[in-house]
């Protein structure tokens, strides 16, 4: 009986010697890429949607897989409805964010930017049965009834005409079906989504007319936490070097974005 626990005790004695060199080879390595990870608001054609085979494309799709490419950085992109892109990456579900995001001072007090990657601004679609509409102020005089998506740069413009009522929606897309069956006088969006659903739907181009052109003009860029100073670097860097090489610039040809939007100086 002593001889079989003698023995018993040297194979217990022999199996976690065992286990514990297993430990090494079985640890994280050290040198693996963190996959960061990156949310977009896929509604925003021509700029990030899902196409007919269910999958992410658009410009900024395009764009962010360039960017981690020339960074370097292991990627995951997840789709993320408007609404929850700022919230989630403050709480750090995700780690980047490219929708199209307005560089304006409000965001830049809780969040970081990376340069600046386009440069668009706001434009309006007026319904053509609403005669000698001319501007904004012209909507604002006569109380009308203007949709815009909640929380962008163009609801944020909206809020300076008080005689305007403001419809939000969470997608543009809706808002535009609300002005094209006439529940709202007037749409404020992004110039290249509002211009892309205007080129590309007839009975929205035969009953909306553009006021105007670009009515102001700001910059998207990338968003991150303001304590990633690091992956800020990376992500500068690498946008930099594609503004320099082109690439964003056969992007936006690729994607027609046409004058509404232009590709900042590399410089």
């Amino acid at each position: 009986m002593r001889l079989f626990c003698k023995k018993l005790k040297i194979l217990f004695v022999f199996l976690i010697s065992l286990l514990g060199g297993c430990q090494p080879n079985a640890s994280i390595n050290p040198n693996a890429k963190a996959i960061v990870t990156i949310a977009i608001d896929a509604t925003f054609i021509p700029m990030a949607f899902m196409n007919r085979q269910n999958q992410l494309d658009g410009f900024e799709v395009d764009l962010i897989k360039e960017v981690v490419l020339e960074a370097g950085l292991d990627y995951e992109l997840v789709n993320i409805e408007w609404g929850g892109l700022f919230g989630g990456l403050i709480t750090k579900k995700f780690d980047l964010v490219i929708s199209s995001v307005g560089i304006i001072e409000e965001r830049k007090k809780r969040m970081a930017f990376s340069i600046p990657y386009l440069q668009s601004g706001v434009a309006v679609l007026v319904r053509n049965d609403l005669k000698n509409i001319k501007s904004l102020e012209d909507l604002e005089k006569r109380n009308s009834r203007v949709g815009a998506q909640i929380n962008t740069t163009s609801y944020y413009f909206l809020e300076k005409y008080p005689g305007i009522e403001i419809k939000t929606y969470d997608k543009f897309g809706h808002a535009v079906i609300d002005l094209a069956n006439k529940g709202i006088d007037a749409v404020v969006g992004d110039s290249v989504q509002a211009n892309y659903y205007f080129k590309n739907n007839k009975d929205l181009n035969t009953n909306v007319r553009f006021v105007g052109s670009r009515m102001t003009s700001e910059f998207y860029g990338i968003v991150m936490r303001k304590e990633d100073k690091k992956l800020k670097d990376k992500v500068d860097t690498s946008l930099t070097q594609l503004l320099k090489k082109g690439v964003i610039k056969k992007l936006h040809e690729k994607w027609e974005l046409g004058n509404f939007a232009e590709i900042p100086s590399s410089s």
